[in-house]
């Protein structure tokens, strides 16, 4: 067990911050904000709910949710316009103080991609250092599946691209934040897990996160220390 000092320490001194998106960066779950849009959003929800559970492989619970929402493109890209993404409270200026100490930040999410590169937009952070699943179209717009070869469309996924991180840019010390328990299982490889329960409390992650935070202000608070 790592004390809290030395986990502190670890995340002032990190190369790389990798945040989850949804209920993480942004204070929505985006597969069930488009289930909603496109008029599916109960039975959508409580899939959510199980895949967060850990309860179905998460590629299984993409498929079935995708199957039953069947978004076209320009419901996506009318989302996005109508109804786009709200950042959670201190995020922006979290990832500002970051890249101000040349900490490299990614963002990885079992969401969509034409998603969080909106959220990335926002925060500065380049579309190279976004992590997601890309949807599938047909020539006129029709929803054709998703990139089943992303690695985030798998369980484990996360945990998957930090490694590749790791080999790619040789990173020391990477540092994994969010609030599902797919966010958990990516530490190890990440060297530190720090768990977010700002938006929604998973009660998993807070019983087993060794640090856990409701507030991105305190995260903010260290690197000013």
């Amino acid at each position: 067990m790592v004390s809290h000092s030395e986990l502190r320490k670890l995340f002032c001194s990190a190369d790389a911050v990798c945040f989850d998106v949804d209920s993480t960066v942004i204070r929505e779950e985006g597969i069930d904000e488009l289930a909603k849009f496109c008029g599916v959003e109960d039975a959508v929800s409580e899939m959510t709910r199980r895949a967060m559970g850990g309860a179905v492989p998460f590629k299984a619970a993409l498929t079935e949710r995708l199957a039953l929402i069947q978004p076209s493109r320009e419901q996506v890209q009318r989302l996005i316009a109508e109804h786009p993404p709200h950042l959670t409270p201190g995020i922006r200026e979290l990832v500002s103080r970051l890249q101000e100490r040349n900490v490299q930040v990614f963002l990885i999410s079992g969401g969509f991609r034409s998603i969080v590169e909106h959220v990335a937009s926002k925060l500065n952070i380049p579309s190279t250092n976004v992590f997601a699943n890309r949807l599938k179209f047909y020539f006129n717009g029709e929803y054709a599946g998703f990139d089943e070869m992303q690695p985030t469309a798998e369980s484990g996924g996360k945990g998957k691209v930090i490694k590749l991180l790791k080999d790619k840019f040789q990173f020391k010390k990477i540092v994994m934040i969010g609030d599902g328990a797919t966010d958990m299982e990516a530490c190890p490889p990440a060297d530190v897990f720090i768990g977010f329960g700002g938006n929604v409390i998973r009660q998993q992650v807070k019983d087993n996160a060794e640090w856990y935070i409701t507030d991105f202000v305190e995260l903010l608070g260290e690197l000013e220390e």
